[in-house]
């Protein structure tokens, strides 16, 4: 199934499609504003959080940040799923890169994901290229007696350049198939777009005087001080149907908590959502009110009063009340 060329609604349509029919359990976001991704899927261990848009170019830096940090706090990987930059279509089969977020096309997706095809190919500034098994190049190197010089005039580059091959750095495409050419092998490497790259853009999780919530409303700046006092990390977010992503360090970064905050009335709208989203992030959801009120929970997600928040200062005692209001 391929999309039409710049149809972002199709793409998404599609890509939504495509991760079930690969396995992945997912909560469909796009119809929600704001929000930083369109897509949270899961399939065992690999989370992803996936951006669709109709031209990369749209992704600025405000937008990278908050996805890279949202992947972050959830232990996920961040995609944008993309058909253009700027008036040129992007290749199927080729890895692009953004403010440190991997880009890939709808169709080198699918390949990926229904054809058990990996990308081969990554744009880096100068062109496009491949990734050389440097130590199987030394190897058949070694094997066939043969000097860094002699390949390297053999394949029209420097001693120095096989050299940085061996190391495992990159190749121009041409490169790459004079090199297998020659030596009568594979040498090129498949790429993992789903591959962690570690926190390259995220913000860490801060202490709550380090937490910037002063555009935020007085329940939620509160709120905040209250569970980074408690030994949690905590980010505050303003592009996400939630408001904040906890995780307590004395946990061992265990359990993720999908939080909301606001009156009863914001709380019967959003608290399917966040519940939605804990579930595939494998995580709890909880929206913080500022009064008890009488019912314990909403579509799966626990209501919690400011003053119970206060009570319960050990993490594991916020945690059984969460799963004793979720589940009782």
């Amino acid at each position: 199934m391929k999309p039409p060329v710049h149809q972002r609604q199709e793409t998404l349509s599609s890509t939504a499609t495509l991760l079930k029919q690969a396995g992945f359990f997912l909560v469909d976001l796009h119809t929600v504003r704001p929000s930083c991704f369109d897509l949270l899927a899961r399939r065992d261990s690999a989370l992803l959080l996936i951006k669709v848009l109709k031209n990369v170019d749209a992704l600025n830096d405000d937008n990278a940040n908050a996805l890279s940090t949202m992947a972050w706090m959830m232990h996920g990987t961040p995609i944008i799923v993309g058909s253009i930059s700027g008036t040129q279509s992007l290749e199927a089969g080729v890895v692009y890169t953004r403010y440190g977020l991997t880009i890939l096309t709808y169709e080198t997706l699918e390949d990926f994901l229904l054809n058990g095809v990996p990308p081969f190919l990554f744009s880096s500034p100068g062109g496009i290229f491949a990734r050389i098994d440097g130590r199987k190049l030394r190897e058949i190197r070694e094997e066939t007696q043969l000097s860094l010089g002699a390949v390297a005039d053999a394949v029209g580059v420097s001693r120095r350049t096989i050299q940085l091959y061996e190391e495992g750095g990159g190749a121009d495409v041409d490169i790459v198939e004079r090199l297998e050419t020659f030596f009568g092998i594979t040498l090129v490497t498949p790429l993992n777009p789903f591959e962690e790259k570690g926190p390259v853009r995220a913000k860490e999780p801060h202490s709550p005087e380090k937490v910037d919530s002063s555009g935020k409303d007085s329940l939620t700046r509160t709120v905040v001080a209250e569970l980074g006092g408690q030994g949690w990390k905590i980010t505050v977010t303003t592009k996400n149907p939630f408001d904040a992503l906890a995780r307590h360090q004395d946990l061992a970064d265990r359990d993720l908590v999908v939080i909301g905050m606001g009156d009863i009335q914001n709380a019967e709208k959003r608290a399917r959502r966040l519940h939605d989203i804990a579930r595939v992030a494998e995580g709890w959801s909880l929206f913080v009110v500022p009064e008890r009120k009488e019912k314990e929970n909403i579509e799966g997600t626990a209501l919690v009063a400011y003053r119970e928040l206060k009570r319960h200062r050990d993490p594991e005692d916020l945690f059984e009340l969460i799963e004793e209001r979720t589940t009782g």
